[in-house]
């Protein structure tokens, strides 16, 4: 049986994780990272919000109907594992690392 859930971290609470949909976690994790830039100081959450809703499919997101929810859970996630990073200061600004 194919593994339709994702274990995700969050950097808050090392070492404790939760099991999402894969789809929309993909779905979303996808989104994000195709917005996000590869510097700082990046973008803040709600533009970063604003510029992946058209990516997302509507059938896992109507109307991008819970979009916030999983773009904070993905974002910890992807912190928590180092793709993404958060420039110093205030707003919260996001941006992809490169490998």
């Amino acid at each position: 049986m194919p593994d339709d859930r994702v274990e995700v971290e969050n950097p808050n609470t090392p070492g404790r994780s939760q099991r999402l949909s894969r789809v929309k976690y993909d779905a979303m994790r996808a989104a994000l990272l195709r917005v996000l830039p590869d510097d700082p100081p990046g973008l803040k959450v709600a533009e970063a919000k604003a510029a992946l809703l058209p990516h997302l499919d509507a059938t896992s997101f109507p109307g991008g109907e819970k979009a916030g929810w999983w773009l904070k859970a993905v974002q910890l996630d992807l912190e928590a594992k180092g793709v993404i990073s958060r420039a110093k200061g205030s707003p919260v600004r996001l941006y992809r690392l490169t490998s």
